[in-house]
């Protein structure tokens, strides 16, 4: 029976345990497809991602959750371009990567002792969301007083698709219980999605938004602890209907993981134009420990 390394590498924080957990193997070219889904499962991360040769990009990562194959995870990629680093497997700060979303630019760079990993996402894309917001915010264990109809609630993307809710107030986070088996039947126009909570309201000082997503009832998780493809729809949401009049080049704080324990922080960079906008994430990671497997 094949043994495979998962290096445990913990996402958009500098400390262990907490941020997003991610498992990374380096050697994906050496497990077929039903090895790396039965990898993800018996991990039990959100995400666990899978490193291949590409012979369009530098190297190609494919990224299992413990139901089924994502085209791109922003925290997995974090992790695995961090595992890689530290693995002495990477030459140069500037790079692409082959992802089931496109080819993505990647670059690295230091910053007050700290190794930043900014990863370049694909352009935003919002659908309208036209269920019932009551059986939405039930849906989440809240009423639908606690949405923020100032604001839309849509299906947004950047590389993968999640429903954007905007919350008014940061208390109700801590109150949200996900009843995840009834997200398909409220999710009508995208059945298969998570569904990502925001608000204006935020812990820190420094941040823009803070952030809670609860995955789909497909992915065979419930919560995703600091989540980098939601965070860049974020940044693109922010710019498009809460504050049209930034001016860009802007970089945005995501704040996520309080409510678990797992808190962390997403670096969301705005540019381009108010019609062409341009979405890029930055954050930082941390080695936890190597994980050993037979399948």
């Amino acid at each position: 029976m094949p043994k495979v390394i998962i290096k445990h590498i913990d996402a958009f924080s500098a400390i262990p345990e907490k941020g997003n957990p991610a498992g990374v193997v380096l050697n994906g070219k050496d497990f077929s497809d039903i090895q790396m889904q039965a990898i993800a499962a018996a991990v039990g991360f959100n995400e666990t991602a899978f490193v291949l040769p590409s012979k369009i990009a530098d190297f190609q990562i494919r990224y299992f959750t413990p139901g089924h194959e994502n085209n791109l995870c922003g925290h997995a990629t974090i992790g695995t371009i961090f595992a890689l680093l530290r693995e002495g497997k990477l030459d140069k700060k500037e790079f692409i990567i082959e992802t089931k979303a496109g080819v993505l630019p990647i670059s690295i760079y230091e910053e007050n002792h700290q190794t930043f990993i900014t990863m370049q996402h694909a352009a935003p894309q919002f659908v309208p969301f036209e269920g019932s917001l009551k059986n939405l915010a039930e849906a989440i264990g809240l009423q639908e007083q606690d949405i923020d109809t100032d604001y839309p609630t849509l299906y947004g993307s950047t590389g993968i698709w999640t429903l954007i809710v905007p919350i008014r107030d940061l208390a109700s986070f801590g109150k949200m219980k996900p009843q995840t088996a009834t997200f398909p039947s409220i999710l009508k126009e995208m059945p298969k999605m998570s569904i990502h909570p925001v608000c204006l309201d935020v812990r820190d000082m420094e941040s823009t938004m803070h952030g809670r997503h609860f995955s789909s009832p497909y992915s065979g998780t419930i919560e995703d602890a600091v989540t980098g493809t939601a965070s860049g729809v974020m940044g693109a949401y922010y710019k498009k209907y809460v504050n049209p009049l930034l001016s860009l080049p802007a970089t945005l704080i995501i704040e996520q993981g309080h409510e678990i324990g797992k808190d962390g922080k997403v670096f969301v960079h705005v540019s381009g134009t108010a019609e062409q906008l341009d979405i890029s994430i930055s954050g930082t990671a941390v080695y936890v420990k190597d994980i050993e497997l037979v399948i």
